[in-house]
C-alpha cells in the first residue's frame, strides 16, 4: 500500500442494481445478486466503499437531484443494514450533448473522466492505485485507470461485450461474470 487508504469504487447501474433506464424511484431500484456479499467483504478487508454514477437522467430533465438524493438515502440505508456501509455517493448530472441548460456541459467528473475517483481520494485520504473498481461498461474502466487504480473489474453477467461508447477503448484486468468473483481481487 501507498501510505493512503484502499477503497472499492462501485458504479452504480448496472453494478448495484439492475439498469433499467434512468432509475431514479427506490420502488424500481432492484439489487443486483451478489452486491452484498462483495460490499460486506471490502468493508471486512478495510477498503472504504463509494458509489461514483454518471446520473444524466438528472440533466436531460428525466428527473431531478432531489429525486436522486431521496434514493441514493434509501440505497445507503440498504447497505448499512446490510453491514455495509457506504462511505459516499458521488454522481454527476452532466451530460455534453443532451443536458439541458446548465447540464449541457463537458464535466471532469463525469466518467469516463477521473474526478470522482480524485475526489475522494482528496476527502478520505485514498490511495488510488490501491483501490478497486468496478463498472459494467468501458467508461467506469477509463476512469478508474486515468486515476491510476492497478485493478479495474468490468462486469458482464451475460457474458455479452460491453455496450458500445463512442471514442471509449479501455481494457480491464478482468471481466468478471457475478459481483462475488470481484472478492479475490480484493487483497486483506
Amino acid at each position: 500500500m501507498n501510505g493512503g487508504e484502499r477503497a472499492l469504487f462501485l458504479d452504480r447501474d448496472g453494478v448495484i442494481n439492475h439498469d433499467t433506464g434512468y432509475t431514479h424511484r427506490w420502488e424500481d431500484f432492484v439489487c443486483i445478486d451478489g452486491i452484498f456479499d462483495l460490499a460486506r467483504a471490502a468493508r471486512t478487508r478495510g477498503y472504504r466503499l463509494f458509489v461514483v454514477t454518471n446520473q444524466a437522467g438528472i440533466g436531460r430533465g428525466l428527473y431531478s437531484e432531489a429525486q436522486f438524493l431521496a434514493l441514493s438515502g434509501a440505497m445507503e440505508q440498504a447497505f448499512a443494514a446490510e453491514g455495509a456501509p457506504i462511505d459516499k455517493v458521488y454522481f454527476d448530472p452532466t451530460h455534453p450533448e443532451h443536458g439541458i441548460g446548465a447540464y449541457r456541459r463537458d464535466s471532469p467528473m463525469r466518467k469516463p473522466n477521473p474526478g470522482m475517483l480524485f475526489a475522494a481520494a482528496a476527502e478520505y485520504g485514498v490511495s488510488l492505485p490501491d483501490c478497486v473498481i468496478v463498472g459494467d461498461k468501458l467508461s467506469d474502466i477509463l476512469a478508474g485507470q486515468r486515476a491510476g487504480l492497478r485493478t479495474t473489474l468490468l462486469y458482464r453477467p451475460d457474458g455479452a461485450p460491453p455496450p458500445e461508447e463512442a471514442g471509449i477503448e479501455a481494457t480491464p484486468t478482468a471481466v468478471i461474470a457475478r459481483l462475488v468473483d470481484a472478492i479475490p481481487w480484493l487483497p486483506g
